[in-house]
């Protein structure tokens, strides 16, 4: 342990600035932070779990920005912080699971936000690097991650001190997962918990917030028609990706600037389908079995032109014949390039199972 709080501290020192002409380069509310964590797995997969040895020490150097309100989305949100984190992690095993090495950006939220005192909520996304996976030969008992590059989610609570302008402590926790969106298998995936501690600092004097006078919202309707595309493995330890789609209808209605809520139709096609019900103990396969139609229900959280969907769904019509699962669930990422054009990125997901990732492209109105 001593070895990474060497290795994190001096990172960390390296990188603050110290007073020199070429501080005055930069521009904006712009922060470099950095966190030490220390924590455990959380027990989901006793397949897996029972090869953890060790708790999880991992190190985060953050570059981020404080916006200050230069529109009046960010001062709706008390004026968040966005950015983008490098990682370095062990996961529980260094000769079973190896390291993480992971990139992500970020968006924090301001609970309470106070001249000295910070509450936040911060949500990430992002690459992460497995240094050792399964292998047949070499690594078998690798059953968490099934492939070199992941994707790594994020999500930490805690509280920022500012002991001068520039600088300040941090203290939270944070919940992290590493798993490759069923694009290889196997892919159970690794949970951490973690304490973490550490100090930010401004790069120069940050700038005073900006206020606006922001108009009453008024409630609307919208529509959009979204067309998806993806890949899949199954779970039988398969090399072959199988080609995903769907077609989806939707409707929302625009409660207030920043939420709204709604429910769509959606059309599913899943070409792994006849491989799947090929094993033994599954019905009959007919061609029709490829396809499944369901109806959602959806929660949107927007900022600006970002926005996060959440979608449950329940299957009817054209139903899930491998596995006889009822209901559906999609997180989205989605971006409105101009007033009539969108594109996403969502992961399907059957409750905490995780079927297969997405990009999607839509008209709305």
């Amino acid at each position: 342990m001593k070895h990474w709080i060497f290795f994190f501290t001096a990172v960390l020192y390296s990188a603050l600035p110290h007073q020199s002409s070429s501080q005055e380069d930069y521009k904006g509310n712009w922060l470099l932070r950095g966190d030490f964590h220390f924590g455990a797995t959380i027990p989901e997969y006793q397949l897996s779990n029972q090869y953890v040895d060790n708790f999880i020490y991992s190190g985060e150097i953050s570059f981020q920005k404080q916006l200050y309100g230069r529109s009046f989305w960010e001062q709706l949100y008390k004026y968040p912080v966005v950015g983008v984190t490098a990682a370095y992690s062990s996961l529980g095993n260094r000769d079973i699971f190896g390291h993480e090495i992971a990139l992500y950006g970020f968006f924090q939220t301001h609970l309470i936000n106070k001249s000295k005192f910070q509450l936040n909520s911060q949500f990430g996304l992002g690459l992460g690097w497995a240094t050792k996976h399964f292998d047949v030969n070499e690594n078998y008992l690798n059953v968490a991650v099934g492939s070199g590059l992941n994707i790594h989610f994020n999500y930490k609570m805690g509280a920022s001190y500012f002991l001068t302008e520039r600088t300040g402590i941090n203290l939270g926790l944070s919940f992290s997962h590493f798993s490759n969106a069923n694009m290889a298998e196997p892919n159970l995936g690794i949970n951490t918990f973690t304490l973490y501690t550490g100090v930010n600092r401004f790069l120069k004097p940050p700038k005073a917030v900006t206020s606006h006078e922001i108009e009453k919202h008024k409630d609307k309707n919208e529509f959009a028609f979204i067309y998806a595309a993806g890949g899949k493995h199954t779970r039988a330890l398969q090399s072959t990706i199988y080609f995903t789609s769907s077609v989806s209808a939707e409707y929302k209605r625009h409660l207030s600037y920043k939420f709204r809520i709604g429910g769509g139709l959606d059309l599913f096609y899943d070409s792994s389908t006849k491989t799947e019900m090929s094993l033994p103990g599954k019905p009959t396969y007919h061609p029709e079995n490829d396809f499944r139609t369901g109806i959602h229900f959806s929660q949107e959280i927007a900022f600006d032109k970002f926005s996060f969907i959440l979608q449950e769904g329940h299957y009817f019509l054209l139903t899930n014949k491998v596995d006889n699962r009822q209901f559906y669930n999609r997180g989205i990422v989605r971006y409105k390039i101009n007033d009539h054009l969108l594109v996403h990125i969502s992961m399907k997901s059957h409750l905490h199972i995780l079927d297969y990732p997405e990009f999607g492209m839509g008209y709305y109105f």
